[in-house]
């Protein structure tokens, strides 16, 4: 008895083993049916090996006392109908089960084995029980019997012995294509039918009708291939079937319309949801549902007894439906759950620039803000400096400097925050462009800095905080390049009236990468990383102004402001 459960569990594992088995019964069953039904037994234990081998529940689960209880039935209705058309259904379904799991096998040697299989299924049914039932099947019959009582074992020890790699320990139950099983099922019973058909009109021998039968099913079959796919100018079957499976019972043209509308008049990803979800109510069968992502939830309808969850990107969703809902629903289902959470993924990423823009806009501001207080800072220290440097006979310029420079710096301030109270305002306060010129001459007065003005500096208006800005920034940092650079002369040239001027130095030039980039983005040098000069440029960009490199080369690096469109000094 060991023995024996030893042998049992072997072929339970192996799906080869226990499907040669199979068939090998199921043969005898066949040579063994007579009058006196001595095949039944035969039979029965094949229908025990089929519940080892099936391919739908795992051979080693238990069963329960319904599904037990409805296999003892049909079982009993087997035995009460057993004959030539039960053995004949039987090696149909067979033949449609093993048919249909070729699908999903991979591995060559494996695939013939099952082939075989159908094969010997299909001749048994072609050879052995069909001319059973035809009263007369014109002396054929015995022929075509003898040939499958000799021809059936040889295909089942073949299909026993062709060598596999490895050893083939998968469990029995795997998946089984249901609609190409039904096809292969389907055309089983054409062939059979026509095939006795042909007899009965044509009054011909059943190997005659057989064979015609093979030709009218195989001519069908082709022009269905090529009416699948014609590739003559139009979409053929495939195109139909298709369209037919995007139209059926949830219209996707449709639904994607309503997407589209809804993503443009609701900006928020979590009302956008709840939205489309409102939508799906109008269906029939959906009673209500759930989602949620990362960080939202919501609902809407209610709930019913069948449930689905559709898991897409961020998103996740369960619908509630009345009724479970069949393949072709649930797929159309996850295909709106997709481009849903392809929607929401898109809201959430739009929302993430919004907040991101805000964080780059209170960066310049504050960026800007700070420039602007550091070249105060810089100014009243020059300021002091100058004061400081004044001494004796000069000691009496010191009151008129302060008196006509802090009122001065107090207005810069003033502008600074205004800024800081509207960071997208106008341009600000303007002031003539000698007086600003003269403001500039006495802050920097005391460095070593040559001023050089063109005759006739004019009284033009030019933006105050601007021209300060730009100024302070190419004055800083021609003194910065000073202290590392010995004998450099800084001059500041004035142009145009006033209303242009020019920052050059006699150092070395700047880098060329630094160069191309100066003024788009900030860039890293040996003193920082230009971001004041970067700001000025969009500073000076937005007043009708231009902030240049008119010159780099060796003892000469110019800077420029000027206008927009005038052509540079020489």
């Amino acid at each position: 008895m060991t023995w024996l459960a030893g042998v049992g569990g072997v072929l339970v594992r192996r799906q080869r083993g226990l499907l040669a088995l199979l068939l090998g019964v199921f043969h005898v069953s066949l040579l063994s049916n007579g009058p006196d039904h001595s095949g039944l037994l035969w039979w029965l234990a094949d229908v025990g090996l089929f519940m080892l081998w099936q391919p739908f529940v795992r051979a080693d689960w238990r069963l329960g006392f319904s599904a037990l209880s409805s296999f003892l039935a049909i079982l009993a209705v087997g035995v009460a109908g057993y004959g030539v058309w039960l053995l004949l259904l039987w090696a149909a379904f067979l033949a449609a089960l093993v048919g249909g799991r070729v699908l999903f096998v991979e591995r060559r040697a494996t695939r013939i084995v099952y082939l075989l299989a159908f094969a010997y299924l299909l001749s048994a049914v072609l050879l052995c029980l069909v001319p059973q039932l035809v009263p007369d099947a014109g002396g054929d019959d015995d022929l075509l019997r003898r040939i499958f009582v000799w021809g059936g074992p040889v295909v089942i020890g073949v299909l026993a012995v062709i060598p596999l790699r490895g050893t083939d320990t998968r469990p029995a139950a795997g998946p089984v294509d249901f609609v190409y099983s039904l096809f292969i099922f389907l055309l089983i019973a054409v062939l059979v039918l026509g095939s006795l058909s042909f007899m009965v009109l044509q009054r011909i021998g059943y190997i005659q009708s057989l064979l015609g039968t093979l030709a009218l099913i195989a001519a069908m079959l082709l022009l269905l291939g090529w009416a699948w796919n014609p590739r003559a100018g139009f979409g053929g079957i495939a195109a139909f079937f298709s369209r037919y499976l995007l139209t059926v019972g949830l219209p996707f043209e449709e639904w994607l319309q309503r997407l589209t509308i809804a993503a443009e008049e609701v900006r928020e990803p979590g009302p956008f949801v709840d939205r489309v979800l409102q939508q799906m109510l109008d269906l029939p069968w959906v009673a209500g549902g759930e989602w949620s992502s990362a960080t939202e939830h919501g609902s809407c309808g209610g709930r019913a007894t069948h449930v689905q969850a559709f898991s897409a990107k961020a998103l996740e969703l369960r619908l509630y439906t009345h009724f479970r809902l069949s393949p072709t629903l649930v797929w159309h289902f996850r295909m709106l759950a997709e481009l849903l959470a392809e929607y929401h993924l898109a809201k959430l990423r739009e929302r993430e620039l919004e907040q991101v823009g805000y964080l780059r806009a209170v960066y310049e501001t504050g960026a800007r803000l700070t420039h602007d207080v550091k070249n105060l800072l810089q100014s009243l220290n020059n300021l002091c400096y100058l004061a400081q440097s004044l001494d004796g006979e000069r000691t009496a310029e010191i009151p008129p400097l302060m008196q006509k420079q802090l009122p001065l710096i107090v207005q810069r301030l003033e502008l600074t925050l205004d800024k800081l109270r509207r960071p997208r305002g106008g341009s600000g306060a303007v002031i003539a462009a000698d007086s600003w010129w003269e403001s500039l001459c006495q802050r920097y007065g005391a460095q070593a800095v040559r001023f050089v003005a063109e005759p006739g500096l004019s009284s033009a208006q030019v933006p105050m905080a601007l021209f300060d800005s730009v100024a302070d920034n190419l004055i800083e940092n021609a003194l910065g390049k000073a202290k590392h650079e010995t004998g450099i002369e800084i001059v500041v040239a004035s142009s145009e009236g006033g209303t242009a001027f020019s920052v050059s130095d006699t150092g070395t030039p700047l880098p060329e990468q630094v160069a191309q980039g100066l003024f788009a983005a900030p860039v890293p040098s040996a003193s920082g990383l230009g971001i004041g000069l970067c700001h000025a440029a969009r500073q000076a960009e937005a007043l009708g102004f231009e902030l240049m490199l008119a010159e780099n080369r060796a003892g000469s690096v110019r800077f420029e402001l000027r206008r927009a469109g005038a052509a540079p000094a020489v």
